[in-house]
């Protein structure tokens, strides 16, 4: 197959008459940035695999719901992502392995490698203080690259709004960054 009929809408017309083969690939086409979103607003790749894999239960099962007039698949797929991503994080549950403190490395370039970990581990942990939508904002445009429009569409915002939540999650990740401690 090549041109519309390897398409994600194609695929899913197929999909929402219970082709297996087209979810298959469509599955495949999407799974890995799929998984790798969950991570970045989860901040557990084990959540991350749980949660790519309901998106994609749900995608099956409501194939026949999705209307690729209103969203293109990938932003429909996302906003399914972004809202288990956001009831996974209020669930209570345990703290990740992650938070235990590293033992440090032996390699001669060990205290640039503990110093970039704490740096990133401030950045999540300032990243993981602010609220779920800011959060979603934040990782949607910088981490996964979606531009203003599509990561709006994801969050069901127009593109100023977007913006405007984008610029308070920027200014309280810089406010808490730069006095060493998570936004409030």
């Amino acid at each position: 197959m090549t041109g519309t009929e390897d398409s994600d809408d194609a695929l899913m017309a197929r999909v929402a008459g219970g082709d297996a083969d087209a979810f298959d690939r469509l599955a495949a086409r999407h799974m890995r940035r799929a998984v790798a979103l969950a991570q970045r607003l989860t901040g557990n790749p084990s959540d991350a695999d749980d949660i790519a894999q309901e998106a994609f239960l749900r995608v099956w099962r409501h194939a026949a719901r999705w209307d690729g007039a209103r969203a293109a698949f990938g932003t429909w797929l996302y906003r399914i992502i972004v809202n288990l991503a956001i009831d996974r994080g209020r669930r209570p549950g345990w703290s990740p392995l992650d938070d235990a403190e590293a033992i440090p490395d032996g390699a001669p370039d060990a205290l640039d490698r503990i110093a970039e970990r704490q740096t990133a581990a401030q950045v999540n942990r300032a990243l993981d203080a602010l609220p779920d939508r800011q959060r979603a904002a934040v990782v949607l445009f910088h981490q996964d690259g979606l531009s203003q429009r599509q990561a709006a569409d994801v969050l069901g915002l127009g593109e100023s709004a977007f913006a405007s939540l984008l610029a308070r999650a920027r200014a309280a990740l810089k406010t808490a960054l730069s006095a060493g401690r998570e936004p409030s």
